[in-house]
């Protein structure tokens, strides 16, 4: 289960264009809030605030406490804008969830223990995380932040699934309900062999002509 994270933020009624852009220049972030059976909701948040959680992995994989004017509603991050080149938030969409309704989101892998992996010590193994985030599909209260994937077993060769990730209690990967084909690779630990180029025949050929030249010149 995930900590209670609460985001703070203020009701708006200014809405288009005009008015973001004012937000901006005042350091806030114009964003909405909108599902549950609920009309939408324009709101505010301090820029600050949201560049400070967005900074950690929680802030978009996990059920938030969106506490606009004081009262608390449970949301997950559902859609942000940033600039294309400032540290600038410029847009965000938050969607109320229902307590009692499975969720579907994208949880971070970490990955643990591979440097000390049979294949971490191998020299010419390339490891590969072909995926570093999973979508899962739960009750908000089982929501995980991470899920962890221990490689300290790993051996070149080997070839981790969706499948065979250990996930928490109440936690399904949305993935392998599609079917089997879609039960891919996680990690993959490939062993690359190096080509040695060989010398072409023509250029052995050539020193060998040119010895006879020699023993004419003797003579």
């Amino acid at each position: 289960m995930s900590k209670t994270h609460e985001i703070k933020a203020q009701s708006r009624k200014d809405e288009g264009k005009g008015a973001s852009r004012r937000l901006r220049r005042a350091a806030f972030v114009p964003a909405v809030v909108y599902g549950a059976g609920q009309p939408p909701e324009s709101i505010q948040i301090e820029h600050n605030t949201i560049l400070l959680a967005a900074k950690h992995e929680w802030f978009f994989s996990s059920v938030l406490d969106l506490n606009v004017d004081g009262k608390v509603q449970k949301v997950l991050v559902r859609d942000w804008q940033k600039h294309p080149f400032k540290l600038q938030m410029m847009h965000m969409d938050f969607l109320r969830i229902n307590e009692n309704e499975a969720v579907r989101v994208n949880v971070p892998l970490h990955f643990l223990n591979q440097e000390s992996s049979p294949a971490g010590k191998t020299s010419g193994v390339v490891i590969s995380h072909n995926l570093t985030e999973v979508e899962v599909s739960c009750l908000p209260k089982d929501l995980p932040e991470f899920i962890e994937l221990d490689l300290a077993d790993l051996k070149p060769g080997d070839i981790i699934h969706l499948s065979q990730l250990k996930l928490p209690a109440n936690v399904e990967i949305a993935a392998l309900h599609q079917g089997a084909d879609h039960d891919i690779a996680v990690v993959t630990a490939n062993t690359v062999k190096e080509e040695v180029e060989e010398a072409p025949a023509d250029a052995e050929a050539a020193p060998a002509a040119a010895a006879p030249a020699k023993k004419d010149d003797k003579k």
